[in-house]
């Protein structure tokens, strides 16, 4: 059950996506469907137009279907495995696999392979869904990851998450260069200048009040979160992209990609957080604009990965390359 609360947007699905609890893990997208399956109820009579309009007040009764019986299961995709153990393991995800089954993506997932590879070698701390896993990065990005094989390495593993003392860092092509000397910048919210050309990012992050499927930044409330920004290198003439280097004390959903947006610095090939950015005519070589043009993820890489091992207390450090497609776009933007 769930009522509207004050000043609601006016469509239904939007007003439940803003109000259901988060726990029920209801996004809009499935809300809509709900609505039009006749599962979501007024005074005990179906509302099947998401588009219907909403008063504060009102109380909608949301009839969510038992969950069909998990059938997750190994599967053989292959893995590259940085590193092993008996407690845990550190593979490299490509771009497009999502970590852990969900609705719509119910097989083909990092766990799948997991399975395959490890057998029953994987913590149960996550549950049935989510063995072994103890972060994750977004579907479309590519990286490092640490999964848990035994339970010791996966509390060891998530209080160091929790302490903030995991080493992350991230490549990530950028539109505009963050500079210090940018007057607009230094006038952006949240955002300050450490020694070493560091641009630090601190906000709140907590789920979008009309888009459960983004993040936004606040002042208050949400959760805090604290990104460290640095320009690798230039693009263009005038400059119009940079790769830069992000370094995440903390490890919200979506930080970078929201704290660079934020700072008016999206993430190139971000369909959710770059807006409309584009390239002025003429910043860039013909190859590059085109390489740039035909970049279909966000540009975004967890290159390095740092942590203690949590059962035998050596400290260890991975770092993986750029992929081959961030690798070529960055390539054609030099040339």
């Amino acid at each position: 059950m769930v009522t509207i609360g004050e000043d609601p947007p006016a469509r239904l699905d939007k007003a439940l996506a803003r109000d259901v609890p988060e726990a029920a893990a209801l996004s809009r997208a499935r809300l809509a469907r709900l609505i039009a399956e006749g599962a979501v109820l007024r005074e005990g009579v179906p509302v099947t137009d998401r588009k219907a309009r909403v008063a504060a007040g009102e109380v909608y009764v949301i009839r969510v279907p038992p969950p069909a019986e998990s059938r997750i299961g190994p599967e053989e995709i292959a893995l590259d495995v940085i590193w092993e153990d008996a407690d845990l393991l550190v593979v490299n995800k490509p771009a497009g696999m999502v970590v852990h089954p969900a609705p719509g993506t119910p097989s083909g997932t990092l766990v799948n392979a997991l399975l395959h590879h490890c057998g029953d070698a994987l913590s149960g701390v996550g549950g049935q869904a989510r063995p072994g896993i103890v972060h994750r990065i977004d579907k479309d990005t590519s990286g490092l990851l640490v999964v848990a094989k035994s339970d010791a390495a996966h509390h060891g593993l998530a209080a160091q998450f929790e302490r903030h003392t995991v080493e992350r860092r991230y490549l990530a092509l950028v539109h505009g260069v963050p500079d210090a000397a940018d007057p607009r910048l230094r006038g952006v919210r949240g955002v300050s200048f450490e020694g070493g050309g560091v641009i630090r990012i601190t906000t709140h992050l907590a789920r979008h009040k009309h888009d459960r499927q983004r993040q936004a930044v606040l002042f208050s409330g949400g959760r805090h979160a604290l990104t460290r920004v640095r320009v690798l290198r230039r693009f263009g003439m005038p400059e119009a992209l940079a790769l830069v280097e992000c370094r995440l004390e903390t490890g919200r959903t979506h930080q970078i990609r929201v704290h660079m947006a934020h700072a008016g610095h999206a993430l190139v090939g971000d369909p959710v957080y770059g807006g409309r950015r584009r390239v002025r005519a003429g910043a860039l070589s013909a190859a590059g604009q085109a390489a740039l043009n035909g970049f279909a993820r966000q540009a975004l890489h967890a290159g390095v990965l740092g942590f203690r091992h949590p059962v035998g207390g050596a400290e260890l450090r991975f770092e993986t390359p750029m992929p081959a497609d961030m690798a070529a776009l960055i390539e054609a933007l030099e040339g």
